[in-house]
């Protein structure tokens, strides 16, 4: 899909997974055992043959700047085109724009650089395998200005109250964006848009003073634009708190949901680091749980998300909770219901219980 560039604008994503995000930006939070949020946009990108990618980000990047890399495990190494990570970089005294309008203003050589006659605008938050190229097919057949890429859950969750809504009527086409919290439809930050419209949205706002891009130059322009939607079938999840961050790892421990956002046609892409497999001594016990390379267990794991290189001591016990890389968990130590950060030592015969609905969660690098 030469056609067609990507964004993914972290500007509006705020610190929302509390210690989670002391020391990181939302999108480089880890997920899943071995990936980061960020993870599965830049593959939705990817997959639909998307050579350009410039990541927009304001705050605590430098995570993000170490896991992406040059973008190599995302095919995104090239002489032309390729990943572009772009922190703020307002030395212009005369730049009168705010808010995302700032990054998309002071970044316009990446667009005007670029031969694609459309962009891809997306955050992190939304965590899916999308078809696309399906989404971009759909755009040009309807000849859309705008197509937003959407998710009907059949059930509404806390995580989506604070998610745009859209209406639209029996072909298609969006008659309001609302923040009702009885519809079902959830916008999921993602939208195709054509690069002249674009940067002409974004030319008018900064003009009148304006922020935001989608709030002031599309949601709140709907009666001149043609927008579309797309809707997702398949397996997502919006993560924009910590309890939703918690809810939705476990439920990954589902092997129809696991299966589903996994092994699809499309493969989620992420830093590839070598380790050996895990290590399991004799007369242990592990169920249900997710477990990554470079782990050495020797205690007791049960319905638990285990990221790499975690050491579980003799005696200790890990039950409905999330270890980040790195951890060492000692000897008769009882977790339940936690999220621990990378690098955390959770000292012998320590017990820390949090609950489903509030998980307790430990910051980086810290000592318990």
């Amino acid at each position: 899909m030469a056609d067609m560039m990507g964004v993914v604008n972290l500007d509006s994503e705020y610190d929302f997974l509390q210690e989670l995000t002391y020391f990181r930006c939302g999108a480089a939070v880890p997920f899943a055992g071995r990936y980061r949020l960020i993870d599965f946009t830049l593959s939705n990108m990817c997959n639909a043959g998307i050579r350009d990618i410039a990541v927009f980000t304001r705050n605590k990047y430098r995570s993000l700047m170490d896991h992406l890399g040059t973008g190599a495990e995302w095919d995104l190494d090239r002489k032309r085109g390729g990943l572009f990570i772009l922190p703020p970089d307002w030395n212009d005294p005369t730049d009168v724009s705010k808010g995302d309008l700032q990054h998309f203003h002071n970044n316009r050589d990446f667009f005007s650089r670029g031969s694609s006659q459309y962009v891809c605008v997306s955050g992190s938050q939304f965590v899916s395998n999308i078809p696309l190229h399906e989404a971009f097919r759909h755009h040009l057949q309807t000849e859309a200005d705008i197509t937003l890429i959407t998710k009907t859950f059949p059930t509404l969750e806390e995580e989506h109250r604070n998610c745009l809504k859209t209406e639209h009527d029996e072909y298609g086409w969006v008659t309001a964006l609302t923040n009702d919290k009885t519809n079902p439809a959830v916008f999921s930050g993602m939208y195709i848009i054509g690069k002249r419209l674009f940067l002409d949205l974004v030319e008018e706002c900064i003009s009148r003073g304006k922020e935001n891009l989608f709030h002031d130059g599309i949601k709140n322009n709907l009666d001149k634009l043609h927008i579309q939607t797309y809707q997702h079938e398949g397996y997502a999840a919006v993560v924009n708190s910590l309890e939703s961050y918690y809810k939705h790892n476990m439920r990954l421990l589902d092997p129809e949901k696991y299966r589903e956002l996994f092994f699809s046609d499309h493969v989620v892409y992420t830093k590839i680091k070598d380790e050996p497999p895990v290590k399991y001594n004799s007369h242990i016990e592990v169920k249900n749980s997710l477990i990554a390379n470079g782990c050495v267990i020797k205690g007791e794991v049960e319905n638990s998300i285990i990221f790499r290189g975690v050491k579980i001591d003799h005696g200790a016990k890990v039950k409905n909770s999330i270890v980040m890389q790195r951890c060492h968990i000692e000897e008769g130590a009882v977790l339940e219901d936690v999220i621990i950060d990378k690098d955390v030592t959770v000292s012998k015969n320590r017990m820390i219980i949090g609950a489903k609905e509030q998980p307790y969660a430990i910051a980086k690098r810290s000592t318990i």
